[in-house]
């Protein structure tokens, strides 16, 4: 058993659960939530704080800015709280109310933007606030997740090649779109090596990276209201879009076998569940990457009240709803209300 001195070092790289009895499939599941961050952007997170430490851009007295929608806000919680910085997360209505909470039992400021831009929508928003606030005051650090190289090189040096050990004859990897960092850090290392892998992006109805038409989406974590500055589409093999009723019934039939994931783990799970239906004859060996754990979704994906209100009346089928037992109708607190407005 390891003893560490510092959070971010431990991380379970090398958990998979296979999900053929539930999906039908030959696809295994990477679970990239067993750290104290609790998802994937522990590595981007750490990757980014420890280049700009070496560059001498964080300094004693930093203060360091990101806008999150709320797992790489955690991650940096714990770094600056580990690391002795301040930090605040930009977010806005869609971060689950208990990531605000753990976020700011760690030390860290949370700023909620409640505006959208007219070009940008809510992630525009929160950019140009933290824009904004580094141009006011040069204690500000803004590592800029969706830009930063840093965040695809923590999955180029750690998470493709621990998939490639385990499975060497993969035959397609699906991963999720949403700075694309893990997306283009896998991509190009499996590109670099020559392995024959396919590369299937996952990304959210509604978001706009592929070049979809903008729409409302509740769930945090995938999709992007700009494309990506780290998207490069020549590494990729297909996409394929997912609607946020789909990830809900994903997540809830996972959780019906007794594994409870996020939303961002239910849409790639739902997406590489439709490709593989359309694709597998039976002798693909594909690997999924799980980004987070379910339970800051308690509240919202995994509250029927919110789900329906949203995705209407019967969105959870018979198999996403535990057999024999009645669902307990629950009032919707005011801050569920005000979120979905």
């Amino acid at each position: 058993m390891p003893v560490i001195t510092d959070p971010q070092d431990f991380n379970e790289d090398s958990l998979f659960v296979d999900l053929q009895p539930v999906l039908g499939h030959r696809l295994a599941l990477k679970c990239e939530g067993f750290n104290f961050a609790g998802s994937i952007k522990l590595k981007a997170a750490t990757e980014m704080v420890e280049a700009a430490e070496r560059e001498g851009v964080l300094r004693p007295g930093s203060i360091l800015v990101e806008s999150s929608s709320g797992n790489l806000g955690v991650a940096l919680s714990m770094l600056a709280a580990n690391k002795g910085y301040g930090f605040l997360c930009v977010t806005d209505h869609r971060c689950n109310l208990s990531t605000r909470r753990m976020m700011e039992a760690l030390g860290s400021r949370v700023h909620v933007v409640s505006e959208p831009t007219p070009d940008g929508g809510l992630l525009g928003a929160r950019i140009s606030y933290v824009r904004a606030l580094c141009a006011s005051d040069d204690r500000y650090v803004w590592l800029d997740q969706y830009a930063n190289h840093g965040n695809q090189r923590a999955h180029y040096r750690r998470t493709a090649p621990v998939v490639a050990a385990q499975f060497p004859d993969l035959d397609v990897l699906f991963v999720g779109a949403g700075t694309t960092g893990t997306l283009m850090g896998c991509a190009r290392w499996f590109r670099d090596q020559g392995h024959p892998a396919r590369i299937v992006a996952v990304d959210s109805v509604g978001s706009v990276s592929f070049g979809g038409e903008p729409s409302r989406r509740m769930i945090p974590g995938l999709g992007s209201g700009f494309r990506p500055a780290m998207l490069d589409e020549s590494y990729l093999d297909e996409v394929v879009m997912v609607d946020e009723a789909d990830t809900v019934r994903s997540c809830h039939r996972l959780a019906r076998r007794g594994f409870l994931f996020g939303g961002s783990t239910g849409t790639v799970v739902s997406g590489a569940q439709a490709w593989l239906d359309h694709h597998d004859d039976g002798s693909l060996t594909a690997v999924a990457i799980a980004p987070d754990l379910g339970e800051r979704y308690l509240d919202t994906v995994y509250q029927t009240n919110w789900v329906e209100a949203l995705y209407g009346p019967g969105v959870l089928g018979p198999d996403t709803v535990p057999g024999g037992i009645p669902v307990v109708d629950m009032e919707l607190t005011e801050r569920q209300r005000a979120d979905m407005l």
